[in-house]
């Protein structure tokens, strides 16, 4: 009787544990191969035979090491020999086997090994098709360390006498897989067989597929063998033949039929919840049984069950898929938030324990054991289960590492273990919310696929086969709108422990009305709910979730909510009704997904709990992107930033004795004021007198990068000459439609002066100007000097004033160090705002005169370098002067001098980094802000009756 691959790799754990010490060819090595084979449940002797005499082309006897004709030549070496000399030997011996004639012993395979290492040569290598490999190389090769062999046995199914099924060697989370699903979706789904039944089918076969890939099922192929003998080739009986099987899944051995096909008795009991449901039948046809089929030749365990649920959630949403692709949030990033939240401390209690050198070290590895398992984690925004599968995996490694500890003797001893009793952690500990069914039912198969991978990983630590079949835990992962349930009524606080996950990201212009309603119920008591980021619903009742009690929860963000306005409207609310403190912050990097344009957001990880003591981390991407710095500190800002909760509100005016800073000029126009140097000169050769009227203008982008557009300007002008200008007439008849359109009143009530900007604010001497957005690469933001003939957009911030040193003062890093913090964000580039970056600037307020005049000069030196590479003396924009990688080094110079005459206006000693900069800074807002505050408290309040 043919033994199971659970048993093989049983077997194979235990043979490379016997023979891990063995060296020496001569003594050891038939004893070795006999024990081999014994591996895969087949006696040697009766295939094979040791010391096969060949002759060789010398007319001599050459002796093979181990020979079984028609299959296999086996040479093998003392331990540390070279095994490439043992493989021209082999191939020697093939060829001496053809040259006497004695074809039909040559073999298909040769394994050379020296103990340690044991690698195989398939000589008829075939396509994952079954198809021969023509005119490509046609020997594959699989190497494996002797103590990997339990990980490789079925690249030996040849010994069981089975075919080796070629699969495809590369990751199967690419788009074919991913393709091959969502075209048997959509097959399905055209032919009428939809909704719940698809998704709930379409979980299933995923099961499937995955089980016996990975051992769940006891053979490979099991599935796809099933299909092939049990199924027309027409596809017309499939559907009720999976059915079948799926009522097979979920019924007990002992609860079947005794007449049951052998086929499908040898199905395990699934049980599990994930087939007891009765599915209508699906009907397929030739072309989706072949589609099925096909997804039969993947290799479905080299996916992670960590990511495969969140490869396939496009399946579903057909339109979703056209416009992005499967796709799955990167492990590295979801480990940043499980290893943050609770794995670094549970790894360092556990290494503490293991230190333990007394008495009490047995029990306190069985207490921690037991308060592995009395963990409870909730994903209020789950998907497909990332978060809480790679939670499980920590949590099961961590469990693996106790018993290690506690039976590392008896798994030495070979002691007699029932391990499955041993392992406490388990699926149940695993609570989510998701609105769509379907990525429900993955993330729950997801667990439970991820539950048997460490099944495995216990069975290769312990010699012995682990496998929790029926499944008895499920875990708990609800379908319902988490906006709209209760937590509590899922898992109560009292017994949860961690909360985590990735709620979703969806800016306030991109919100759905529904998602706008949802977002209104949740954050009722919450000011100007239009301005906040949808994910701050889940931050909001996560706080209410863990009010009074040691939950601590780390939720991924869009790093708006930790930047400009949001930042007091979010966060005020949260510290101040919720008494919050932030643990651990991740500051701002690029969320990975593995699609295929690697599409990203800029986000945050922030850590949270009701008021605590103890260490507070942050952690820093700035310097390289892949290895974090990490800085211990003793409070965390809602800014991510060291220091006190100082909240930046709007401001009207600024702090410092400045002059104020006010938005450009708006045209509100439809675009029919504006134009390109293009249409400039098609407009002038239709209307030259319109000359006089046409003005530079100047955004965001045109000032950094040199395109300056143009405008008509018809402030002033003369109405008789405007009616005398048919085309520009025609132009201002435009945007007076264009505003009379508009949902906005005070656009409406524009349109009576159409010819002139929506909102004026042109300077009429020389003024500063700062665009509002730009690269946040650069470590300047570009400003500059215009004459007031250049006309501002209301993308540019505008200082009227020639003022060197308030040039001085927003051009250095002391500045940058402030607008990183607390600017607004557009995707990652910097988006000033002169109501909360400049107005809340906290200017110098013991500079001296002479300390100004070096700012000035400082500042004069830059411009002055600026001046030989614009034009007209050059050909750069400052898009070039002030990229990173290609500013001059004399503009560099330029700037660290103005840099230092800024820093030596706020003190003596200078400042090492952008971080103490900014501690400086916030605590000098907060001793700037205290009195306003002071006054505004004690203000008397008109009631409102």
């Amino acid at each position: 009787m043919p033994i199971s691959w659970n048993e093989v790799r049983n077997n194979a754990i235990g043979f490379a544990r016997e023979w891990s010490g063995a060296t020496r060819e001569e003594a050891e090595a038939k004893s070795f191969w006999d024990a081999f084979f014994q591996v895969f449940g087949l006696k040697r002797r009766t295939v094979a035979s040791f010391e096969e005499p060949v002759r060789n082309i010398r007319g001599q006897y050459s002796f093979i090491d181990l020979f079984w004709r028609g299959v296999l030549v086996v040479e093998h070496k003392s331990r540390g020999k070279s095994l490439a000399k043992a493989e021209t030997q082999a191939f020697e011996y093939i060829q001496d086997l053809i040259r006497e004639g004695r074809h039909d012993e040559v073999p298909r395979y040769i394994i050379v090994s020296d103990f340690a290492r044991i690698v195989l040569h398939d000589l008829e290598p075939e396509t994952e098709e079954g198809l021969p490999l023509f005119n490509q190389k046609r020997i594959r090769t699989i190497e494996c360390p002797l103590a990997e062999l339990h990980k490789n046995v079925r690249e030996f199914a040849f010994i069981k006498g089975e075919k080796s099924v070629r699969l495809n060697p590369e990751d199967p989370a690419n788009e074919k897989a991913y393709l091959t699903m969502a075209g048997l979706h959509d097959a399905l789904h055209h032919g009428g067989f939809t909704g719940h039944e698809l998704e709930v089918f379409l979980v299933r076969i995923l099961f499937c597929l995955f089980a016996e890939d990975t051992g769940i099922f006891d053979e490979p192929s099991m599935f796809q063998n099933y299909l092939e003998r049990h199924t027309r080739e027409d596809g017309s009986d499939l559907g009720a033949q999976l059915n079948r099987l799926f009522e097979v899944l979920n019924s007990a051995e002992d609860k079947r039929q005794r007449t049951l096909d052998e086929d499908l008795a040898a199905f395990p009991y699934v049980n599990g919840a994930l087939f007891n449901e009765r599915l209508g039948f699906a009907d397929f046809n030739r072309d989706m049984r072949n589609a099925l089929l096909a997804c039969c030749r993947f290799h479905w365990a080299r996916i992670s069950p960590a990511v495969f649920g969140s490869l396939f959630q496009g399946i579903m949403d057909p339109a979703a898929r056209r416009q992005s692709g499967g796709h799955y949030t990167s492990e590295r990033d979801i480990m940043k938030v499980i290893r943050s939240l609770f794995l670094d401390a549970l790894q360092a209690e556990l290494a503490a324990i293991k230190a333990d050198r007394s008495s009490r070290k047995t029990a306190r590895l069985e207490e921690f054991h037991q308060k592995l398992r009395q963990l409870r984690f909730l994903d209020p925004a789950c998907g497909c289960g990332n978060f809480l599968v790679l939670t499980y995996r920590e949590l099961r490694r961590l469990e693996l590492a106790v018993l290690r500890e506690l039976h590392g003797n008896a798994i030495e001893q070979q002691q007699v273990l029932n391990v499955r009793d041993l392992c406490l952690v388990d699926v149940d500990q695993c609570y989510g919310i998701e609105i769509s069914e379907w990525p429900v039912r993955i993330a729950e198969v997801a667990l439970w696929l991820m539950d048997h991978q460490m099944n495995v990983e216990v069975a290769e630590a312990f010699g012995q086969t682990v496998r929790r079949l029926p499944l008895k835990a499920s875990p708990h992962i609800r379908q319902a709108n988490a906006l709209r349930l209760d937590w509590k009524t899922l898992l109560p606080p009292k017994q949860c422990s961690y909360v985590l996950g990735n709620p979703p990201f969806v800016g306030k212009h991109y919100q759905t009305r529904q998602q706008k309603i949802d977002l209104n119920g949740v954050l009722s008591n919450f000011r100007n709910v239009g301005d906040v980021d949808y994910v701050v619903a889940w931050f909001k009742l996560a706080a209410e979730y863990i009010y009074d009690t040691n939950i601590k929860v780390g939720f991924v963000s869009t790093n708006s909510i930790t930047q400009g306005e949001q930042v007091s409207l979010v966060w005020g609310e949260l510290l101040n009704r919720y008494s919050l403190t932030i643990h651990f912050a991740h500051r701002t990097f690029a969320w990975m997904s593995e699609s295929k344009g690697k599409a990203h957001v800029h986000v945050v990880i922030i850590g949270f709990g009701v008021l605590g003591g103890g260490p507070k981390f942050l952690y820093d991407y700035d310097a390289d992107p892949e290895h974090p710095v990490r800085t211990e500190v003793s409070y965390i800002s809602p800014y991510l930033t060291p220091g006190p909760d100082a909240l930046v509100t709007k401001r009207q005016t600024p702090l410092g004795d400045v002059p104020e800073m006010r938005c450009g000029n708006k045209p509100s126009d439809g675009g029919h004021l504006i134009l390109t140097d293009e249409e400039k000169d098609q407009f002038l050769a239709e209307e030259p007198g319109a000359k006089k009227y046409l003005r530079r203008y100047t955004g965001s982008e045109e000032f950094i990068n040199g395109n300056m557009r143009w405008c008509l300007w018809l402030v002033d002008a003369d109405p008789s000459e405007l009616r005398a200008l048919p085309r520009v007439l025609e132009r201002v008849q435009k945007v007076k439609e264009f505003r009379k359109a508009s949902t906005a009143a005070p656009t409406r009530a524009s349109a009576q002066q159409a010819s002139v900007f929506f909102y004026i604010s042109q300077p009429d001497s020389h003024y500063i100007a700062i665009p509002e957005v730009s690269s946040e690469r650069r470590t300047y933001i570009p400003i500059g000097f215009l004459p007031p003939e250049i006309i501002a957009s209301n993308k540019i911030y505008i200082i009227p004033s020639p003022s060197h040193f308030i040039f001085g003062m927003l051009s250095s890093r002391m500045h940058m160090a402030w607008t990183k913090q607390v600017c607004g964000r557009l995707e990652s580039r910097f988006q000033y705002s002169g109501s909360i970056v400049y107005n809340n600037y906290p200017w110098p307020q013991k500079s001296t005169e002479k300390q100004k005049a070096t700012v000035e000069a400082a500042a004069q030196k830059v411009l002055d370098v600026r001046i030989k590479y614009l034009p007209p003396k050059g050909n750069c924009t400052l898009a070039d002067l002030y990229d990173p990688l290609a500013m001059p080094p004399d503009l560099v110079k330029a700037h660290a001098g103005l840099d230092k005459a800024v820093d030596v206006c706020y003190r003596p000693q200078p400042f090492e980094n952008d971080r103490q900069r900014v501690e400086y800074l916030f605590a000098l807002y907060e001793q700037l802000t205290a009195p306003l505050a002071a006054a505004m408290a004690a203000k008397p309040r008109r009631s409102r009756r």
